[in-house]
């Protein structure tokens, strides 16, 4: 995101503060906030992104999703045989799908204005985009997966089905949920509160994943932990739910183990094998 699009979107937030509250100008309000979802929807302004390879948070992106929810008025809206009720200024996305060669699967499926989505991203119903949220290019998003608000999505992704990656809108200067580009995210698994999947990480089905999880890699025989909050799986690596014992009487007694993802290995030809369904599935 370059420093023009950073200072308009400070410009967007000082004008709607303006007219926000002042119920004549309701309407002036709600084109600028129309300026900015165009923003997102373009790919010009996400919630995050890297400098040097570490990745920064927007927080003028967050502040202004903030203030959407504010100006936002309940209203009822369809699409075919579905109803919903969201805020005005917040409903399904609809725009630049087919000229993007999207495909969003009928059955229930909703991606909230706000959210990018790249060229040849495939979503599967059900399953639910949340405003701010970034998916980059030939990224798939199967059944009953959801995307937080401000989750980056990298390229060449799958989110199998029912992956919940979680959204970080507050507090506002913590780095959303990041899944970079060319990892595969098995089933059932959930990534929150910030952690970062580095490019090309295995994700095994089951797997959850939180700032508080401590990742114990058997390759390299060593704990990785939260760096300033945030977890981070290395690039390349294959990590499966696992556990531990817990070194208590009680639980050595009763035979305890507590929860403990493991990096089993990392990427290489035979791994990369696994995932080569996915190209079929586009």
């Amino acid at each position: 995101m370059n420093e023009k699009t950073l200072q308009r979107l400070e410009e967007l937030e000082l004008q709607i503060q303006e007219h926000i509250d002042k119920t004549k100008e309701q309407t002036q309000a709600d084109a600028l906030f129309g300026e900015f979802v165009a923003l997102l929807e373009s790919g010009e302004a996400r919630a995050a992104y890297q400098i040097d390879g570490v990745w920064q948070s927007a927080t003028v992106v967050k502040r202004l999703i903030l203030w959407g929810f504010k100006l936002g008025k309940l209203q009822t809206s369809s699409a075919a045989s579905l109803q919903f009720c969201d805020k005005h200024n917040l409903i399904a996305r609809t725009r630049d799908l087919a000229a993007k060669n999207i495909r969003i699967v009928p059955g229930g499926s909703s991606v909230r204005a706000g959210a990018y989505l790249g060229k040849s991203t495939t979503i599967m119903p059900p399953a639910f985009v949340n405003i701010g949220a970034y998916i980059d290019d030939m990224t798939m998003i199967d059944s009953h997966v959801t995307v937080g608000s401000c989750a980056q999505i990298g390229k060449n992704c799958h989110l199998s089905a029912a992956v919940q990656i979680g959204g970080v809108l507050e507090p506002i200067n913590a780095i959303p949920t990041i899944i970079e580009d060319n990892c595969f995210i098995g089933g059932n698994s959930g990534i929150f509160e910030g952690t970062q999947v580095h490019k090309g990480a295995i994700i095994a089905a089951g797997t959850i994943l939180t700032r508080a999880t401590r990742l114990y890699d058997l390759v390299k025989e060593r704990i990785i932990s939260a760096h300033n909050g945030v977890l981070h799986v290395p690039e390349n690596a294959v990590v499966v739910p696992g556990s531990r014992p817990i070194k208590t009487a009680f639980a050595a007694e009763h035979g305890l183990q507590a929860y403990a993802p493991i990096i089993m290995k990392y990427r290489d030809e035979k791994s990369d094998a696994s995932t080569t369904l996915e190209q079929l599935l586009r």
